[in-house]
C-alpha cells in the first residue's frame, strides 16, 4: 500500500491538489475561450509523470493566484538530452499536456437569460478568484450566489430538473447518462430502454448517448408549492440589448443593465464564500443529499481561507528542497 501513496506524495509536495482536485477548475480568458485548470490525481498517477512534483515542471509558479509568469520549463531536471528540441517544442502540445485528466463542462443547455450575455464561465474580472466562482458552473445556477435576498420571499434551495450538456474528460457532479436508438432513415427518436432490438438489424440503429446534469436551484415556496426563481421573460430583450449595445450611449448602457440586473445581487467574494461554506450557510447540504462527511467538508471547504484571507499567499516549500 505505501508504494501506491508514494507518486501521490512526490507530484503533490507543494499542496497543488489542493485547489486543482476539483471539477470544473477553470479559468474564463476573454474573449471567448477558458483554460481548464483541473487535474484528476487518479488519472495523473497512471501517467509518465507520476512521480515528478508539480514544480519540477512549473518552477516559477510560487504564489496563488498564479499572476505571476508561468513557464514550463522540461529540461531543468529532467529531458537533459532532448533541450534543444523540447525548448523549440509546439506550444499546443504543452497545452494539451494535461488533456485526459482534466474535467470541465464546454456546454449547458442553460435557459435563463443570465447565458444570453454571459459566457459558460462568466468570471473573469478579477484574477484572484475567477477558477474558484467559475467552479460553481456545474453544481449550482448564477441565482443560488447572485439572487438579491429580501426581493423574494420564503426561499428555499433545491435540485433543478437536469440539463444537456458536454464536457471534456469525464462527466462530473449530479449528472446521468442516457442512451437514445434512432432507426436508420427515421426523424423519429425512441428510447433505448422501450426499443425490442432485432438482432439481425443492429446495423440499421444509431445509439446516441446524450448526459444530463442537474444543479442546485432557487425557489419560491408558498402554500406547500415550489416555483423556481429564473429568469427567462427577458431573454428576448437581452437578445435585442447584444445587438444594439455597441450604438448606446454609457448612459442608456447602464439603464439596461439595471434592469436586467434588478433581481441580482453582487457580493464580495468573502460573503459569497460564506454564504455557503460556513455553519450558518444558506444551503442544507444533508437536506439535497450529500453524506454527512460531504456536507463537513462542503461547509468548511479547506480552500476558503486562501480566498477570503490573502491577496497573495506564498506556496511554502514544506519539505525543502527535493
Amino acid at each position: 500500500m505505501f508504494i501506491g501513496q508514494a507518486p501521490s506524495h512526490a507530484m503533490d509536495r507543494g499542496g497543488c491538489l489542493t485547489c486543482h482536485q476539483y471539477p470544473g477548475f477553470v479559468k474564463y480568458e476573454k474573449p471567448d475561450t477558458f483554460k481548464v485548470l483541473h487535474i484528476d490525481e487518479d488519472k495523473h498517477l497512471l501517467s509518465p509523470h507520476a512521480t515528478t512534483e508539480c514544480r519540477e515542471c512549473h518552477p516559477k509558479t510560487v504564489q496563488i493566484p498564479h499572476t505571476n509568469v508561468i513557464e514550463v520549463e522540461c529540461t531543468k531536471k529532467c529531458h537533459l538530452e532532448d533541450k534543444e528540441k523540447i525548448d523549440h517544442i509546439d506550444e499546443s502540445y504543452l497545452k494539451d499536456f494535461h488533456k485526459n485528466e482534466k474535467f470541465a463542462i464546454t456546454r449547458l443547455d442553460d435557459e435563463t437569460s443570465c447565458r444570453v450575455c454571459h459566457p459558460l464561465y462568466p468570471h473573469s474580472e478579477n484574477n484572484k478568484v475567477r477558477a474558484f466562482v467559475n467552479m460553481h458552473t456545474g453544481f449550482m445556477l448564477c441565482e443560488v450566489c447572485h439572487f438579491k435576498k429580501g426581493h423574494r420571499k420564503n426561499e428555499v434551495y433545491d435540485w433543478k430538473e437536469p440539463e444537456e450538456f458536454e464536457f471534456t474528460g469525464e462527466p462530473y457532479g449530479t449528472h446521468r447518462r442516457e442512451e437514445i436508438v434512432e432507426p436508420q432513415g427515421s426523424h423519429s427518436v425512441i428510447p433505448k430502454m422501450l426499443k425490442i432490438f432485432d438482432l439481425e438489424n443492429k446495423e440499421e440503429e444509431t445509439v446516441i448517448v446524450k448526459h444530463f446534469i442537474s444543479r442546485i436551484a432557487v425557489y419560491h415556496m408558498e402554500d406547500g408549492k415550489k416555483t423556481l426563481f429564473i429568469n427567462t421573460q427577458d431573454n428576448e430583450k437581452a437578445r435585442e440589448f447584444l445587438s444594439v449595445e455597441n450604438k448606446l450611449t454609457p448612459d442608456e448602457r447602464e439603464k439596461r443593465l439595471a434592469f436586467f440586473h434588478r433581481d441580482v445581487a453582487k457580493k464580495e467574494i468573502s460573503v459569497a464564500c460564506d454564504e455557503c461554506h460556513s455553519d450558518h450557510g444558506i444551503l442544507d447540504f444533508r437536506k439535497l443529499g450529500f453524506s454527512k462527511k460531504k456536507a463537513q467538508d462542503l461547509q468548511f471547504l479547506n480552500i476558503k481561507g486562501l480566498v477570503t484571507k490573502y491577496d497573495t499567499f506564498y506556496i511554502p516549500n514544506l519539505f525543502g528542497p527535493k
